[in-house]
C-alpha cells in the first residue's frame, strides 16, 4: 500500500481545522478558539495512536469503514453549518451575555477530527518518514514524533485563535458584517464539510 502520497492532501487538511478555529474566534471570542483547538489536538491523540500501532491501515484498506467515517464527518459539518445559518444576529453581539459552551466545543473539535480518517492516513504516511530504523523501538519513535507534530499545532492553533479574536472586533464594528457572521461561519463549515465528502484517498 503507497501510503506516501496521502501526503498531497494534508494541506487542505491542516488548512480545515484552521478554518474550524477561526470560525469560532470570530463568532465568540479566543477563548472559544482555544477550546476548539484543544479539542481538535485530543482528536489528533486518537489519529496518532491509529497511525503507530497499524490500525490507519485497516480503515484504509477498507473501502467501506473509510466511506462510512468520511460522510459521517462531513454530515456533521454541514449540520453544524446548518446551525450557523439558523442563529440569529443578536448571538454575535461583543458584549452579549449569553454564556460560552466551551465544553461543547471542545467536543466539536474531538468529533471533527476523530470523523476524518484522513488525518490518521496523513501520519500513516508522514511518520514513517522521519523514523530512525538505526534506534529501534519504531513504535515509540512514531509516537513521539507524532507529540511533537501535535504540540506545533496547538500552539499555531492558540495563536490563530488570538488573532480571530482581534479580527472578530474590527469585523463588528461595521454592522453589515456584524449581522452576517453567522452567514460567514456557516460557509466556512459548509466548505469544510464539502471537501470532506469530496475528497478521494
Amino acid at each position: 500500500m503507497k501510503v506516501g502520497k496521502q501526503t498531497g492532501p494534508f494541506p487542505l487538511i491542516y488548512v480545515a481545522r484552521i478554518l474550524f478555529v477561526i470560525t469560532q474566534s470570530l463568532s465568540q471570542d479566543k477563548k472559544a478558539g482555544i477550546a476548539t483547538a484543544l479539542g481538535l489536538c485530543s482528536g489528533l491523540i486518537v489519529h496518532i495512536t491509529a497511525a503507530t500501532l497499524g490500525i490507519s491501515t485497516i480503515i484504509y484498506q477498507s473501502a467501506l469503514a473509510f466511506t462510512v467515517v468520511k460522510y459521517t464527518g462531513a454530515a456533521y459539518l454541514l449540520y453544524l453549518a446548518w446551525q450557523s445559518f439558523k442563529e440569529k444576529e443578536t448571538g454575535f453581539a461583543i458584549n452579549h451575555n449569553k454564556p460560552f459552551k466551551y465544553p461543547s466545543l471542545y467536543k466539536k473539535g474531538i468529533l471533527m477530527n476523530l470523523l476524518n480518517p484522513k488525518v490518521s492516513l496523513f501520519f500513516l504516511a508522514l511518520l514513517p518518514q522521519f523514523v530512525n530504523k538505526s534506534m529501534g523501538h519504531i513504535t515509540l519513535q512514531m509516537l513521539i514524533l507524532g507529540m511533537i507534530f501535535l504540540v506545533q499545532a496547538l500552539v499555531i492553533f492558540v495563536a490563530v485563535s488570538v488573532f480571530s479574536e482581534k479580527l472578530r472586533h474590527v469585523l463588528l464594528t461595521n454592522s453589515f458584517i456584524a449581522k452576517r457572521m453567522n452567514i460567514v461561519k456557516g460557509l466556512l463549515l459548509g466548505l469544510i464539510g464539502i471537501q470532506i465528502a469530496f475528497s478521494e484517498k
